[in-house]
């Protein structure tokens, strides 16, 4: 496990590296949560910018009563909920389908498991009904879904993420996934969920 706890020393010393070192470490993961919880790609680049430069200048009120981890997700998360806020005030609902990039990558991943073509596409198929059907959820719905199922969280550590009881994480997440779930049933039938 990495000593994130010197890491944070190093950037309470504004120590320009330490901050490379923690994009470097974290900056796949922020952005996929905010991506998920965003579903425009160009936005989430954006805010997963503005969460890093949020933690270098906030640094200083990282109390170390949680991981730095669970710190630096909940500013993500608060992040996308304000740019999600904001669109929303101005009836913006743009939002983009997966885009090529992400196929692209998607698809190497597969690919590079020597997956069959027919598998890579099917799997591609699953991950696009999923990202819509993610977008078609309520906002506490799909961040639980994405924190928990996605980003593999523990309960306490989005319980913290979000400032939120444990069983109030739980129950959300079993609403959400209901949620989820009749939405891949909408777009997809019964088959993507293994329904008889």
């Amino acid at each position: 496990m990495r000593d994130d706890d010197a890491m944070v020393r190093r950037l309470k010393k504004r120590d320009e590296r330490a901050f490379a070192e923690m994009v470097g470490l974290y900056q796949s993961r922020v952005f996929a949560v905010v991506y998920r919880m965003l579903g425009d790609r160009a936005e989430a680049e954006d805010v997963a910018q503005e969460v890093f430069v949020t933690v270098f200048k906030s640094v200083d009120r990282f109390r170390g009563e949680a991981a730095f981890s669970t710190w630096l997700f909940r500013i993500a998360t608060n992040h996308a909920r304000n740019r999600i806020k904001y669109h929303s005030r101005r009836h913006r609902k743009k939002q983009e389908s997966i885009d090529e990039s992400y196929e692209v990558e998607f698809t190497r991943t597969l690919s590079d498991r020597q997956a069959r073509p027919d598998a890579v596409a099917e799997a591609m198929q699953t991950e696009v009904a999923i990202q819509e059907a993610l977008r078609a959820l309520d906002d506490s719905h799909r961040e639980v879904i994405v924190l928990r199922d996605l980003e593999r969280l523990p309960y306490h550590e989005i319980a913290a993420v979000l400032n939120v009881a444990e069983g109030t994480v739980k129950s959300r997440l079993f609403r959400a996934r209901a949620a989820l779930r009749q939405e891949l049933i909408k777009r997809c039938g019964d088959d993507i969920i293994g329904e008889k």
